[in-house]
């Protein structure tokens, strides 16, 4: 892991330091909810985007079902019969 020293901050990558703007009456609300679950502020940050973006693929997918129905076995194992078309030319 490379690490870099900026003043007396230390940089592990491949990780992002970010900057956001947030109104004070939610950070304080974030900090009070960090504190409660005994993480940092980054680490809740991270878990509640995390799950956002989970959440919101689950739901695509469930959108695309919706649509189409629900995905169909065609049976078989792709991988082995194209082997096998591959193997009898």
């Amino acid at each position: 892991m490379t690490t870099t020293t900026l003043s007396n901050t230390v940089y592990t990558h491949p990780m992002a330091k970010v900057m956001i703007s947030i109104p004070d009456n939610l950070l304080e609300r974030l900090d009070a909810q960090a504190r409660a679950n005994r993480e940092t502020r980054s680490g809740l940050l991270r878990r509640l985007v995390e799950q956002e973006i989970s959440a919101e693929s689950t739901n695509r997918r469930k959108e695309f079902e919706d649509l189409l129905g629900p995905p169909v076995s065609m049976g078989g194992d792709a991988a082995k019969l194209i082997r096998e078309d591959r193997e009898s030319h």
